[in-house]
């Protein structure tokens, strides 16, 4: 796949780039080396003041920013600025928090003195995908800095704007030369990178199938990796719900940024005893949604990412369709330029069709009927996917029953799953393992050193 800014909404070509040659790699290499031994040694309120000024100027220039995100790969304006704005906040959380998540941790022994000491273990390769270019990367590059870490950026192939405008943020911020870069290489150059020594560890978020191949490699180097992969969540909805609230929240969690994310709502588990009332209304609010150009303020569905993902999308709701599931709207691209698709509802889904057992990314919802909340437990947990659900009943027995039967590694009851910088955030079966963001996520890439005084 070319290195390249392709607007989603038109199709053109807006700019394409070389990949970096060998000598470029080995350059970043060595200048993350060199960078990593000096920064280690920063007293934390240096780099502090060093990522307040990253939020400083994410902040000052979110609206050019976000407008690049928008161009390269097709978020709604005004959800681009908010990204750029939460990139702000997770830059200022782990400045006013890192110190105090790695401090000492004593340990009662029978040494005179024993405790834990965390860390940073060298240079970080970071594998990022282009549906949240900025905040993908700053909820790993903000803790792990911060930590003393030093980070090497392969960014998705059609977000290169994106990429090396975050590494001019640090570069501008004051931080040295080499403490956070960014490689613009293809997909076969990533395994050389993760093997050589110079690498110490590995995150990637993407699909099941990067995650595998990364994570092989970094195992036979016997790397630490952190892998973010794909989802299907469930959205459960009982009898004793805010039934408004719940189906507004549900088109939203189906449909933010344009259906494409991991923690997007894409099975909907509904109670029979409000299944009639709740897809009525679910539909019809899909149905009246603007699709459109992303630019536009009144715009509330925009493109696909890429032709790729939109054919990819079809393709699974047409193979649905045949093995028995229902159309009620949509299940078609959007006729002219740019990549869109209309938003769309089935429902009768067979478990063995791909809007059942695949992650489909774009705004597809798959609407089943359940008895009671043991059933959707049962229908959620049938996934080779684990990474959030979002539950939604005013039941205290059954709030409990969610929270500790659900597979998955994080559960939101009566909110749409999110990530939050105060959270660890990850899953479990095939979406992954490791934590990002919280004190958790800070931990992930130290060593955390035993420390004994007799």
């Amino acid at each position: 796949m070319a290195i390249a800014s392709i607007n989603p909404a038109t199709g053109e070509k807006l700019k394409e780039f070389k990949p970096h040659k060998d000598a470029d790699i080995e350059k970043c290499l060595k200048q993350a080396v060199a960078a990593f031994d000096k920064h280690r040694r920063e007293p934390f309120p240096k780099r502090a003041q060093l990522m307040v000024e990253v939020a400083t100027l994410l902040e000052r220039e979110k609206n050019e920013l976000a407008r690049t995100i928008t161009l390269e790969m097709g978020k709604l304006l005004r959800d681009s600025v908010a990204e750029i704005e939460k990139c702000a906040r997770g830059c200022r959380y782990y400045a006013e928090n890192a110190e105090r998540f790695l401090e000492d941790e004593s340990a009662q022994t029978n040494a005179r003195r024993s405790y834990l000491h965390y860390e940073p273990m060298g240079a970080i390769l970071a594998i990022m995908p282009w549906n949240f270019p900025f905040w993908q990367v700053f909820r790993f590059a903000a803790p792990a800095l911060m930590a003393g870490n030093v980070g090497i950026l392969k960014h998705a192939a059609n977000v290169p704007q994106c990429a090396l405008a975050i590494e001019q943020l640090f570069c501008r911020a004051g931080f040295d030369e080499g403490i956070s870069q960014t490689l613009l290489v293809e997909a076969d150059q990533v395994e050389r990178l993760i093997v050589d020594p110079r690498i110490k560890a590995v995150t990637l978020t993407g699909s099941e199938k990067a995650g595998s191949a990364v994570g092989s490699t970094a195992a036979r180097e016997i790397k630490k990796s952190v892998l973010e992969l794909g989802g299907s969540d469930p959205f459960i909805v009982m009898p004793s719900a805010d039934l408004r609230l719940a189906v507004s929240t549900a088109v939203k969690a189906r449909t933010i940024n344009t259906g494409q994310s991991c923690i997007a709502a894409k099975r909907f588990f509904i109670a029979d005893k409000i299944y009639d009332d709740f897809l009525n209304k679910f539909v019809e609010a899909m149905r009246s949604l603007k699709v459109g150009d992303p630019l536009d303020e009144t715009t509330e569905i925009g493109p696909l990412a890429t032709e790729q993902i939109l054919s990819g999308v079809h393709e699974q709701v047409q193979k649905s369709i045949a093995v028995g599931a229902k159309l009620l709207t949509g299940g078609n691209r959007i006729a002219g330029p740019g990549f869109f698709y209309e938003p769309t509802v089935l429902v009768d889904v067979p478990r063995s069709s791909p809007a059942f057992r695949e992650e489909v990314f774009g705004p597809v919802a798959a609407v089943f009927r359940v008895r009671d909340a043991e059933e959707a437990v049962e229908l959620a947990n049938d996934s080779r996917f684990g990474l959030a659900a979002s539950a939604w009943t005013n039941d205290e027995i059954e709030q409990e029953l969610f929270a500790s039967e659900l597979e998955s590694g994080m559960v939101f009851i009566n909110a749409m799953t999110s990530s939050d910088p105060r959270l660890p955030f990850g899953g479990v079966k095939h979406s992954g393992f490791g934590r990002e963001l919280g004190a958790a996520g800070i931990r992930e890439f130290m060593n955390a050193k035993t420390i004994w005084i007799s």
